[in-house]
């Protein structure tokens, strides 16, 4: 998986700076989708025993868990599978796989609306 060093960030993103982040972010996703479709392969090719179920899932959760502290390390939010949050300081720029650029943006207050439960 691509090598990803601490950036400490102690500043927001401008969508220029997400954009310019988002090669190494879509590549560290393609790295982990590739690595999780190899396990199902295998899962599905060699070792369908559902006994063997709970240590596959573990081994599928160590692969998201490393994608995620990735995306951590470069400032940024997973959020979601293969979905990033860039905070810009007003709300968040977003991008999810497959996207090919930065997509969306939301500020705070629709983001908690988003997770607001509907009565």
């Amino acid at each position: 998986m691509a090598e990803v060093f601490e950036w400490q960030r102690s500043r927001p993103f401008t969508l220029q700076e997400a954009q310019s982040l988002l090669p190494l972010v879509r590549r560290v996703t393609q790295e982990a989708i590739d690595h999780v479709e190899a396990l199902k392969k295998r899962i599905e090719a060699v070792d369908p025993e559902p006994a063997h179920r709970p240590f596959y899932e573990h081994q599928l959760s160590r692969i998201v868990d490393r994608w995620s502290q990735k995306i951590l390390k470069l400032g940024c939010t997973p959020k979601g599978l293969w979905a990033v949050h860039f905070d810009n300081g007003q709300g968040f720029y977003r991008w999810s796989y497959p996207c090919e650029d930065v997509e969306f943006f939301n500020t705070y207050p629709e983001v908690l609306k988003e997770r607001a439960p509907t009565l």
